[in-house]
């Protein structure tokens, strides 16, 4: 019963890591990357599409994201989703592709940008918490049942707190070198 919890809790509070790092992938560092496109959806014949699913995604360059479309008919479309996707960024389209330039951030807009990757951060951190707070509910409750005796309560209490710091290590390096490459010139 224990060691099922405890795959449980590991799963959940890896699966917490995991979308703080997919958020932290939508945050323009004032670097090119097609990730950045991600959450974009496209009108692909009246179905939301994913960008990446009608189009070629590419960075020739560090600061430029170039859109090949499959379909030379949804130019149109793909550069409308960009704009409403409202990424700060604008589609120059010139027929054949779409170019997005990525352009410096400001030192103002750097900060910003570290705040809401703290904020992120701190989320992340408060969930892997609550999935450690569940998993200690739940053994105390066991214990109280007499399904598992008072030490081994402890002992798995122990061992879900050694997950639970493994797990916040882990957001708080994750922040730590987001961080960075958000206030690298």
């Amino acid at each position: 019963m224990i060691d099922e919890l405890y795959a449980d809790l590991d799963k959940r509070m890896d699966k917490t890591v995991e979308s703080v790092r997919v958020e932290f992938s939508k945050i323009r560092t004032g670097k090119a990357s097609p990730a950045l496109l991600d959450t974009v959806n496209v009108d692909y014949y009246g179905n939301p599409s994913p960008l990446k699913q009608v189009a070629t995604i590419a960075t020739p360059e560090p600061r430029l994201i170039t859109i090949q479309p499959w379909e030379k008919g949804m130019l149109g479309p793909i550069e409308k989703a960009i704009l409403a996707s409202e990424l700060g960024v604008t589609p120059n389209n010139d027929g054949n592709i779409i170019r997005i330039p990525i352009p410096p951030l400001t030192e103002e807009r750097r900060k910003d940008l570290v705040k809401l990757i703290k904020k992120f951060g701190e989320e992340g951190k408060v969930a892997v918490r609550n999935i450690r707070r569940e998993g200690n509910d739940k053994l105390k409750k066991a214990e109280k049942k007499h399904e598992i005796s008072e030490d081994n309560m402890h002992d798995a209490n122990d061992r879900v707190q050694k997950l639970t710091d493994a797990h916040t290590e882990t957001i708080d390096k994750l922040v730590n070198m987001k961080e960075e490459e958000v206030m690298e010139v």
